[in-house]
């Protein structure tokens, strides 16, 4: 069968049909946009679009009516257009640079991804990629886009990105309030409840666990060790953690509670003292005054917090030039639009 040919007007009919097939599939695949030759279909951005809807929050698109699918997917739109001429654009540059990805590569991500969520046997990884209606080889196509689009961040844009030492002074210098620590507390508890009563106060009760804390107050002033009798005796939920509770923001405490620990220093165990469930005695751990953080310490996070917003506009700044330097050919307005509505937003964002 394989060696026979089409002949007369079985062939011509052949023709025509195999023409139709075509145009129908260039119908169905319409093409939105190329970018350096490569293409992006309708398919391709209803899946995105699809995508960043469920990614908003909880909402399922096939729960949404039309109206509401359609107001939802011209918000996402733009943002999603622009992701994804960027994604095709990094990806070239990946390979243009002879980026690749190793197997020894892929397999490190594939087994912190299976470690991140658990998935012990090759079963529950199985059960985990059905579920997201997915291959293995979908999966490592995806992967290794992004592991590729990551290489060419980390090597063409943040290994280029400095930041000296008399920056991050600078920045100390003028941010003084983000590095200073709130006055603060900390406690431990000891809570003899008092039964609850449905007729009211139970006024026997009541004096019986007042003479309880009492006692139980005169053995850590005696030496026993706090956190060992509220492990024992507490009926507050932290003498499970030894009664320890904190550290406090100062300007959370009732005003009672801020004078009688005012007038306290570290170690001291206050008198017994009425709370709504009960009769409570506090031991005083620390008392932390405002303080600011040395710069030698702040540096860190200084060099996080600034490489991090330096990085951003340098990966702008190298997603423009390759967009500057592309070839893009709409084949859709609408589209075409919307992307430029994407990229107004993101330039405005960025301020």
């Amino acid at each position: 069968m394989g060696s026979k040919k089409w002949r007369g007007p079985l062939a011509v009919a052949a023709v025509f049909f195999l023409a139709a097939m075509t145009a129908r599939a260039e119908i169905l695949e319409q093409i939105l946009v190329k970018v350096n030759g490569e293409i992006l279909t309708k398919t391709d951005l209803e899946k995105l679009q699809i995508s960043a809807i469920r990614e908003r929050g909880s909402v399922n698109p096939n729960g949404l009516t039309d109206a509401d699918l359609a107001e939802a997917i011209a918000e996402v739109t733009p943002q999603v257009i622009v992701d994804a001429i960027d994604e095709l654009l990094l990806l070239q540059r990946a390979k243009t640079l002879g980026y690749n990805v190793t197997d020894e590569a892929f397999n490190n991500v594939l087994e912190s991804i299976k470690k991140d969520n658990k998935l012990e046997s090759e079963e529950q990884f199985q059960a985990a990629l059905k579920q997201e209606g997915m291959t293995l080889p979908q999966l490592r196509k995806s992967l290794e886009r992004r592991m590729l689009i990551s290489q060419v961040q980390q090597r063409e844009v943040m290994a280029h990105v400095d930041l000296t030492e008399e920056e991050q002074r600078a920045y100390y210098d003028a941010h003084q309030s983000e590095f200073g620590t709130q006055p603060s507390v900390t406690l431990r508890e000891i809570l003899v409840a008092v039964p609850t009563d449905p007729k009211g106060v139970n006024v026997a009760a009541d004096d019986e666990a007042k003479k309880k804390a009492e006692g139980v107050r005169a053995r850590v002033v005696g030496g026993e060790a706090f956190d060992k009798v509220a492990a024992e005796v507490s009926d507050a939920p932290s003498k499970t953690n030894g009664g320890l509770i904190g550290p406090i923001a100062k300007t959370e405490l009732a005003d009672e509670l801020g004078k009688m620990l005012a007038a306290m220093k570290v170690g001291d165990v206050t008198p017994v003292f009425r709370v709504t469930n009960g009769y409570e005695i506090l031991r005083l751990e620390s008392n932390i005054e405002s303080t600011t953080l040395p710069f030698d310490n702040a540096r860190n996070q200084i060099a996080e917090k600034l490489g991090s917003q330096r990085q951003q506009v340098a990966m702008q700044q190298y997603l423009k030039k390759l967009r500057d330097q592309a070839l893009i050919e709409w084949k859709n307005d609408e589209i075409k639009k919307a992307y430029q509505a994407g990229l107004a937003a993101r330039e405005k964002q960025q301020g």
